[in-house]
């Protein structure tokens, strides 16, 4: 069963280290690899999430307005609150994501605005990362949800 909490606003495929975060309206999935075409696949973050609300009030914090794509995560959730769901499954569309973890937020957010990093850190501020779970293809404007556990 799942509950609907928000909407994918956007999808960025990062084609090699360190390059560019290219905007695609779809992206195919792949489980226990990422988005296809990504830099990064496999291990343990295949894919990397910030929710919109949380980089509006860092955008606030810092009296700035960079584009969320800055943040370098492939995934940007509205109305889905990312802290502490380590161990929950994030589904998108029909693509099930395992949240793996939390995305600490590294020196590159100081080089693209000064104090960025330090308001990220606190509460999963930088966002999560996920196994994929499930193969799909996700597109902007999916409906983004919470998967419940079963009930006893």
């Amino acid at each position: 069963m799942v509950v609907t909490t928000g909407v994918l606003e956007r999808i960025w495929i990062k084609r090699a280290k360190n390059g560019p975060m290219d905007f695609v309206p779809q992206a195919a999935v792949r489980a226990n690899k990422g988005l296809v075409g990504n830099a990064d696949q496999g291990g343990r973050r295949q894919v990397t999430i910030i929710d919109a609300e949380r980089w509006a009030a860092h955008m606030d914090a810092l009296h700035a307005s960079l584009d969320p794509s800055s943040r370098r995560a492939n995934l940007l959730v509205r109305g889905c609150d990312l802290t502490n769901s380590r161990g929950r499954v994030l589904c998108i569309g029909r693509v099930r994501l395992e949240i793996a973890g939390e995305t600490k937020p590294c020196h590159q957010m100081d080089e693209v605005l000064p104090g960025l990093q330090a308001v990220m850190r606190p509460d999963w501020g930088g966002g999560a990362f996920a196994i994929v779970l499930t193969d799909g293809v996700i597109s902007v404007g999916d409906p983004v949800s919470w998967e419940l556990p079963p009930q006893d």
